[in-house]
C-alpha cells in the first residue's frame, strides 16, 4: 500500500458533506474525511475555497468519500464506462483541493452474479489508476452487509488481484461476519488495509455508535494490524465532540501508541 503521504498512524473524523460540521467537531484531529453527496451538481456546489480554508485553519489534512450510492460495476458496458468517467471527474476535483485519499464503496449491481466480479475488478483498477493520476490513493471499502456490497472475502481477493488499497470498515465487517469475520479478514488481507473506519455496532442492527457501546472486539485491530501506519477515521454518527474524542482515544489505546488524546 502507498503510505508515502502518511508516515505514522493518523486519526481523523468523517464529517459527511457538511463544512459546518467539520468546523464544529474536527478540532484536534489529524484529518477529515469529507463526503461527496449524491446530488447531480456535485462537486460544483461545494465551496472549495471555504473547505480548504477551514482545513487550513484547523490544521487538518483532507480525505474524501466518493458518493455512497454509486455502483462500481453493472452488466452494461456503456454504464460502466460512464461510472469510471464520473469517478475520474470527482477525483480530478479531489486533486484540485488537495485530497490525499478517496474512499470508494465496493458495490456491484448484483453481488450474487459471479460473472460481474471480473467487471468489478476491471472497474476498480481503472478508478484506482484515475486516483493515482491525481496523486490520490483510492481505497475500496467493504459494505458486504448492504444489498449491493461484495462479500468480505470476494472484495479482499479482488483488491489483492488489482493491488487496490482497502478501507476496512470495522463496523460493517462486524455486521456481515461478526468478530471472527473481522479477525479472518485482517489476517488474510491486512497488508492491503490503508484506511480504517472505526465505530461500534450491535447484532440487533445498531451501527456507527461510539466504540465501547457495542459488541466489537477492538483488541483484534492491534493484534492483526501490528505497527499500523495508515489513517483511522472515526465514523460515529453524532456531533457530540466528547463522544467522538472518546472513540478516538479508545482506538489509539487499542494500538498502544504513546499519543495523548
Amino acid at each position: 500500500m502507498d503510505l508515502d503521504r502518511v508516515s505514522a498512524m493518523e486519526v481523523g473524523l468523517t464529517v459527511g458533506d457538511s463544512i459546518e460540521r467539520l468546523e464544529a467537531t474536527a478540532t484536534g484531529f489529524d484529518f477529515v474525511e469529507f463526503g461527496l453527496a449524491e446530488a447531480a451538481d456535485i462537486p460544483e456546489r461545494i465551496d472549495d475555497a471555504r473547505l480548504r480554508a477551514v482545513c487550513d485553519e484547523l490544521d487538518l489534512a483532507l480525505d474524501v468519500h466518493l458518493p455512497f450510492k454509486q455502483e462500481v460495476a453493472t452488466p452494461v458496458p456503456k454504464i460502466n464506462d460512464a461510472i469510471v468517467d464520473y469517478q475520474r471527474q470527482l477525483l480530478s476535483w479531489g486533486g484540485s483541493v488537495g485530497a490525499r485519499k478517496a474512499v470508494l464503496h465496493g458495490t456491484v449491481r448484483n453481488p450474487s452474479d459471479t460473472s460481474l466480479r471480473p467487471t468489478f475488478a476491471s472497474q476498480l483498477a481503472d478508478i484506482v489508476q484515475a486516483g493515482r493520476d491525481e496523486d490520490i490513493e483510492v481505497v475500496v471499502e467493504n459494505v458486504g452487509h448492504q444489498k449491493r456490497g461484495l462479500p468480505l472475502s470476494v472484495l479482499g481477493d479482488i483488491a489483492t488481484e488489482v493491488d487496490a488499497p482497502i478501507c476496512f470498515d470495522v463496523g460493517h465487517a462486524y455486521m456481515e461476519s461478526g468478530n471472527e469475520g473481522i479477525k479472518r479478514f485482517l489476517r488474510e488481507y491486512g497488508e492491503l488495509v490503508s484506511h480504517l473506519h472505526v465505530h461500534d455496532a450491535r447484532t440487533r442492527g445498531d451501527t456507527h455508535i461510539p466504540v465501547g457501546a457495542g459488541e466489537i472486539d477492538y483488541d483484534q485491530l492491534s493484534k492483526q494490524l501490528d505497527s499500523f501506519a495508515g489513517t483511522v477515521a472515526v465514523e460515529v454518527f453524532t456531533d457530540d465532540v466528547d463522544l467522538l474524542t472518546d472513540t478516538a482515544r479508545r482506538v489509539v489505546r487499542t494500538f498502544e501508541t504513546d499519543r495523548e488524546w
